[in-house]
């Protein structure tokens, strides 16, 4: 099928608000967010009229004073120096979860008690307790399905994308995008392998890889990428760095990936011909790169489109959707991003908004550059997907020059 556009007007000024904002929230989210995550939910269930019987008011609030505690200290084991993955999978499923408590606590809390009262249904303690047992049970389906759409296989997403620009022998072409697969803590070598299965059965002529491959390093990584390997396409295989690749050695997965067959468009370009016409495809270093200190990394997107023809038409891979106010001004007609997973677990795509200009699919910047953004292969931290599904992506880029069939 065809997507529809979402035109957004390129406005520099009004993104760089935008991305202001979100760094004064997030300079005191380490501290604010877990006591709300779970002051929050304790309150709703448990103090909010339900007049629970004494021990089951004191276990419920030790429960939850259990998971305050747990999770950041789960986390920093996990993710910080010591890497441990057991303490990983544990702080981020308690993230995870406590997040989804968090945010249907404060809808039902208020919506549920709100319906309840207006249908007059029973008295102020029935219908707290209403909205307790509510609670606990859209978490649990919503968790319980949520882990189940994380481990999955990615359903294939199919868009068509015509490029003004494309010549009409290239008319056709097949782009194949995966991102963000995120292999880490819990091991997924044989979601991996599968993956890489359902690619190669769509017969790609380029499949792009744009960055977040692991939580981990290279080698700690490795059996879980491996599977990588066996992609196949006609003309290239192609990767560029994400902003996680950096947490954790990202030459080594540059390496790794050129070991593997794959071709880092470390801000270069290579040329895909057929038919008489060219296509340019070109990557660079996530943004996050030079701040990084490793030697030679950097987004630099002259250097990727160095002494290319102005009169080419511009497949870019750029990590991050951010980039593609840099790519607009350079006149790419197609940037691929990865990097928002859609916002993962509802409704955080609304703070992924406030700093990516897109969180999922098909955007217009500026006069010619179109942006397509992928929700993500993988996931990232707690393994749940609540209403944000994963994909492979195909595009299948169309020229207005070539012949329509009658």
């Amino acid at each position: 099928m065809t997507d529809t556009h979402n035109t957004r007007p390129a406005d520099g000024e009004a993104q760089a608000a935008g991305r202001s904002r979100l760094r004064r929230v997030m300079r005191y989210l380490p501290l604010v967010a877990p006591v709300l995550l779970w002051a929050v939910p304790c309150w709703v269930l448990l103090y909010a009229g339900q007049h629970w019987p004494l021990p089951v008011t004191l276990a419920g609030t030790a429960l939850f004073a259990l998971g305050l505690i747990g999770m950041p200290l789960a986390m920093a084991r996990g993710h910080g120096r010591r890497q441990q993955d057991w303490a990983a999978i544990t702080g981020d499923s308690l993230l995870g979860g406590s997040w989804v408590l968090f945010t249907w606590s404060v809808l039902l809390g208020v919506l549920l008690r709100l319906a309840l009262r207006v249908a007059d249904v029973g008295d102020g303690q029935d219908r707290a307790r209403i909205v307790t047992w509510a609670v606990l049970g859209v978490t649990a389906v919503l968790l319980a399905w949520g882990y189940t759409e994380a481990r999955r296989i990615p359903r294939v997403r199919r868009l068509d994308v015509q490029l003004p620009r494309l010549g009409a022998g290239l008319d056709g072409t097949r782009v194949v995008l995966i991102t963000d697969t995120h292999y880490g803590p819990l091991d997924r070598a044989r979601w991996s392998a599968r993956v890489c299965e359902a690619v190669n059965a769509l017969e790609a002529d380029v499949v792009c890889h744009t960055g977040d491959i692991a939580d981990g390093t290279a080698e700690r990584r490795r059996d879980q990428a491996a599977p990588l390997g066996t992609v196949q396409a006609t003309r290239a295989r192609v990767y560029v760095t994400g902003n996680h690749e950096y947490y954790s050695e990202a030459q080594g997965w540059v390496d790794l990936m050129d070991e593997l067959g794959w071709e880092p468009l470390r801000n270069r370009h290579l040329l895909l011909e057929r038919g008489g016409d060219t296509l340019v495809v070109a990557g660079v270093d996530d943004v996050t790169a030079e701040s990084s200190g490793l030697a030679g990394h950097r987004a630099h997107l002259a250097g990727a489109l160095d002494g290319v023809d102005p009169d080419l038409p511009v497949l870019l891979l750029a990590h991050q959707p951010a980039f593609v106010g840099r790519a607009a001004a350079a006149g790419v007609d197609l940037q691929l991003s990865g990097h928002t997973h859609g916002g993962q677990i509802w409704p955080f795509h609304y703070l992924v908004r406030l700093d990516q200009p897109a969180v999922a699919g098909l955007s217009h910047h500026g006069p010619r550059t179109l942006l397509y953004t992928s929700r993500g292969t993988g996931f990232w931290g707690p393994p749940f997907r609540i209403f944000a599904p994963s994909e492979i992506t195909l595009l299948v880029l169309r020229s207005p020059q070539a012949p329509t069939s009658g």
